[in-house]
């Protein structure tokens, strides 16, 4: 029972943590675009025929 005195409280700041830093990342903008992220992966960095520094096309 004494056990139980210590769990409750640490789980409460444990969860009172766990509120703030959700509510932080949502107030620094961690969340505001979730499509993005999912397309950029399938796409190159360089758009289709631009090259980028120290790179030459060959011609073949």
């Amino acid at each position: 029972m004494s056990v139980l005195l210590l769990l409750i409280p640490v789980s409460l700041l444990l969860a009172g943590t766990f509120v703030a830093l959700c509510v932080a990342s949502i107030r620094s903008g961690q969340f505001d675009d979730l499509e993005s992220p999912r397309w950029r992966v399938l796409f190159d960095g360089n758009p289709q025929g631009k090259q980028t520094q120290g790179k030459k096309e060959t011609g073949k």
